[in-house]
């Protein structure tokens, strides 16, 4: 399959959405709030929607119909034994560092909040395991016969912005990030992906995508989540109904702007480790933070060593562990990228 030059430059997006949002979130925390943070946070919620996304959209474009009969198999052993060991990990640093704190809990309920309620970042791999199911399924049956890409794009939509608001609107809170990783909340990615590799890459020809790809569309949008986050009456994170349109927007006014564009070095780089940046960079923020909790330290200071141990950790933990073929597997494998 010919390279898309345009899933390249969305992945390096993504993965620096991703690793600035959890920056940003460590900033706020440790440090201070402040409203040019929280108008940071805006491009940064994209960042998970993306992957899941480009997923789909690989997937579709890859295969169409001949879905290869290893295909969960495969998945599966790369997606989720990583989700067992940085689950682990994760679990096990937040109790010593509780334990430290003088705040212990008991080790089984701890461990099932991360490993069973996908209760750390790592819910992610959940969801994008449902959708590689739900796209084998959707091809194996022959799905699209009952839901079309473009109707079930607008109902998958609503859907997930009826999901959303209900859990932010009710304040309810299942165990871990259980509402995090029910497919109904990212349902929209889906359908988006189906539609688009349908028309790729002659997206202009379909008048719906013209109009919905039109700049002052995404402008508008973007003043009304300014003028909330000024107000400060949102919450942000990849998890909200406002996120809906704004990935979809952003997304089709991106890709036609993107077309054509050759990737750098650098951004194949970052393609090629992105899972393990995914996975691993906030663990390196804690050393990071460790650090902090022993020595007073400037804000400056703390956010350049933020972007400097978190990032060149990553890559460093990526590297190494990609140097056989069972730690690959274990730590995340690296894309390959042409």
């Amino acid at each position: 399959m010919k390279q898309i030059q345009e899933i390249y430059w969305l992945r390096f997006y993504g993965c620096l959405a991703v690793f600035t949002f959890h920056l940003i979130d460590r900033i706020e925390r440790n440090y201070l709030e402040h409203p040019i943070l929280d108008l940071a946070y805006i491009p940064t919620v994209l960042g998970t929607p993306i992957f899941i996304f480009i997923s789909i959209f690989l997937f579709s474009a890859r295969y169409g119909d001949q879905i290869p009969h290893n295909f969960l198999a495969r998945r599966l052993k790369y997606v989720m034994i990583p989700y067992a060991v940085y689950g682990v990990i994760y679990c096990v640093a937040e109790y010593v560092r509780l334990w430290m704190s003088g705040e212990p809990v008991p080790l089984l309920p701890h461990l099932m909040e991360y490993l069973v309620f996908a209760g750390w970042h790592g819910y992610f791999l959940i969801v994008a395991m449902q959708f590689y199911v739900l796209f084998w399924c959707y091809n194996r049956f022959r799905l699209w016969r009952w839901l079309p890409a473009g109707p079930s794009l607008v109902a998958g939509a609503l859907v997930s912005i009826a999901w959303w608001g209900f859990f932010r609107w009710h304040s309810v809170e299942p165990p871990g990030y259980l509402h995090w990783i029910a497919p109904l909340g990212w349902i929209y990615l889906f359908f988006l992906a189906l539609l688009l590799v349908r028309h790729y890459p002659d997206l202009q020809s379909q008048g719906w995508f013209r109009w919905l790809s039109n700049p002052l569309l995404l402008l508008l949008f973007l003043a009304g989540v300014v003028a909330f986050t000024l107000a400060g009456t949102l919450e942000y994170s990849s998890k909200e109904t406002w996120v809906v349109p704004l990935f979809i927007l952003a997304l089709l006014w991106s890709l036609p702007r993107l077309a054509g564009r050759t990737a750098t070095p650098l951004v194949k780089k970052v393609n090629q480790a992105s899972f393990g940046i995914y996975l691993a960079h906030p663990l390196f923020f804690s050393v990071v933070d460790f650090v902090t909790w022993q020595v007073d330290v400037p804000l400056w200071a703390y956010v350049i060593a933020l972007l400097v141990v978190g990032m060149t950790g990553s890559l460093a933990l990526n590297y190494l562990a990609n140097r056989s073929d069972w730690s690959a597997m274990m730590f995340g494998r690296q894309l390959k990228v042409a």
